[in-house]
């Protein structure tokens, strides 16, 4: 360490700053002669008594002051005291933001399940009671998931609905879903019914089941399926395949996977090739729309369809969309206003619903066709047959709530791959 500069110009030592006089660095004293021309021999110094301190020596040490005086109780009480006071802020605003994100998420709830369209008089009223199947079994629901086109004369439902009552021949169907939820909410099973299914049509005779909801209507269309499978439908719901359009951009588009090359018919034309695709509203549209040049007609559109809304909703049920709260207000809004339900499913069921259903993702859905012994034309029609042997025991697992086991058990299923065309 450098040596400092004492108070008087001398150097400091390691006891404290030194005088010009000191004994161990300052210079020496002459001592007393006999005259100034005689040198004389030099003398020690006598002492001296001690009369208080030289006027010529170093002084006193500068005073440094009084010294911090240690942490006292008191001090130490009141850090306490602010640490604890800090604490609280954070906690307090801690607290606060768990509010409004629990505010919002409950505000949330209820205001999208509330503007969700009904649909007043979905279900038949003039229907036998012995045509009527028993009611679902053990706290299970099953609902009637209805696609249709909007290019049909009139909007379909939700927000552009303008026809207040049913009128045959207004609206076309070419989707027709059972959704079957189990008493747990763990799971979900999705069967598609082929739009070209030839099957009875109450009041009219054999026809394709696409025509009962163009005669008659959510009712209608209900009454024939519920008498075909003997599952009583406890909800209907409808969607609007462009309304999806819009839903699928809000969303980000989706990834859609085609296991082989197959013609691209609607919108520009080409194929579409083998590979995952990431597909925007119209290209999606387009692609469930495809029905002509696919190797099983039909079946193969169902698919697609059941591809195309696993696709939506695993984007939907994502992380990402749940997180990012702009994203999350987009994909309500589009969803309200594409999909309708039944007037018998209140606000209060449909959040039940919802949140008994928080956990279900896409991969614990599963999608199916139902079974079909074959095809054929009738009155130069395209139809499909369904099997009523593989059928019943379909309609009989999803009666008894026994789907997971029917599904585990059961060869053959026409289940939706990984892969579709």
């Amino acid at each position: 360490m450098a040596d400092e500069d004492g108070p008087d110009g001398g150097t400091a030592g390691p006891d404290g700053p030194a005088g010009p006089w000191s004994a161990a660095h300052g210079p020496e004293a002459p001592a007393p002669g006999p005259g100034p021309l005689e040198p004389g021999p030099r003398h020690a110094e006598p002492d001296v008594p001690d009369h208080g301190p030289d006027p010529f020596g170093p002084g006193p040490e500068p005073d440094p002051g009084p010294a911090a005086p240690a942490p006292g109780p008191d001090r130490r009480a009141r850090r306490r005291r602010r640490t604890r006071r800090v604490l609280y802020s954070a906690l307090g605003l801690l607290c606060v933001g768990a509010l409004l994100i629990a505010g919002t998420g409950y505000w949330a709830y209820h205001h999208y399940t509330g503007r969700v369209q009904r649909i007043p008089n979905a279900f038949p009223t003039d229907v036998p009671e012995s045509a009527l199947p028993q009611s679902s079994k053990d706290g299970s629901q099953t609902f009637l998931l209805v696609g249709l086109d909007a290019r049909s004369d009139l909007p379909t439902t939700g927000k552009g609905a303008k026809a207040p009552e049913w009128k045959p021949g207004a609206q076309r169907s070419d989707t027709m879903m059972l959704v079957h939820i189990p008493a747990d909410h763990k799971n979900a099973y999705v069967v598609s019914l082929p739009r070209d299914s030839w099957v009875d049509v109450p009041g009219h005779g054999k026809a394709k089941l696409n025509a009962a909801f163009s005669w008659g209507g959510p009712p209608l269309l209900i009454d024939t399926v519920q008498r075909l499978t003997k599952v009583r439908i406890d909800h209907l719901m409808v969607i609007d395949w462009s309304g999806f359009e819009k839903l699928t951009d809000a969303i980000g588009g989706v990834d859609i996977t085609v296991d082989k090359t197959v013609s691209r018919r609607n919108g520009p034309g080409g194929v579409w090739t083998a590979g995952t695709h990431h597909m925007d509203g119209a290209e999606a549209l387009d692609y469930v729309r495809e029905r002509y040049g696919l190797p099983r007609g039909d079946l193969d559109r169902t698919h697609r369809q059941q591809n195309f809304l696993r696709a939506v909703l695993g984007k939907m049920l994502s992380t990402g969309t749940f997180t990012n709260p702009l994203k999350l207000k987009r994909t309500l809004d589009q969803v309200t206003s594409v999909v309708s339900f039944d007037d018998k499913l209140s606000d209060g069921d449909l959040r039940d619903l919802v949140w008994n259903m928080r956990g279900v993702r896409s991969k614990d859905m599963a999608f199916m066709n139902a079974p079909v012994a074959g095809f054929d034309t009738i009155d130069k029609q395209s139809v499909v047959l369904l099997d009523p042997n593989a059928s019943g025991e379909l309609w009989e697992a999803m009666r008894n709530d026994t789907m997971a086991h029917y599904m585990a058990t059961t060869d053959g299923v026409d289940t939706l791959g990984t892969n579709v065309s």
